[in-house]
């Protein structure tokens, strides 16, 4: 959204407040996928060394999905809550940057 700010014509406060809530989505995502990364390698090197069992392949795909899942929500709350700052103009113009609009009117088009 900061870098579509000129095309939706962001006020001061509005680049403030968003960017005020990437800093704290990104520090809550960016452990996040420090620890998928490190749970996917300990996966890895599990079945390079022959190590893994049903129940560890279990557990370690159920812990990765939790982590894949919480990744996605920090991301997926901030999102939402950036839009609370625009308004309804500027949402609009969003989606329509974003490709969301297009995206919608194909699916219509498919059921």
């Amino acid at each position: 959204m900061l870098e579509l700010g000129d095309k939706l014509e962001l006020t001061a406060d509005q680049r403030a407040r968003v960017q005020g809530l990437f800093d704290s989505m990104k520090a809550e995502a960016v452990p996040l996928g420090e620890k998928l990364i490190a749970q996917e390698a300990e996966l890895e090197q599990q079945f390079a060394q022959k190590l893994s069992t049903p129940a560890s392949l279990s557990s370690a795909t159920a812990a990765i999905g939790e982590t894949q899942g919480a990744l996605r929500h920090a991301h997926l709350k901030y999102h939402l809550a950036t839009l609370g700052i625009l308004s309804a103009e500027q949402t609009q113009r969003y989606a329509a940057l974003r490709g969301y609009q297009e995206q919608q009117q194909h699916q219509q088009h498919h059921k």
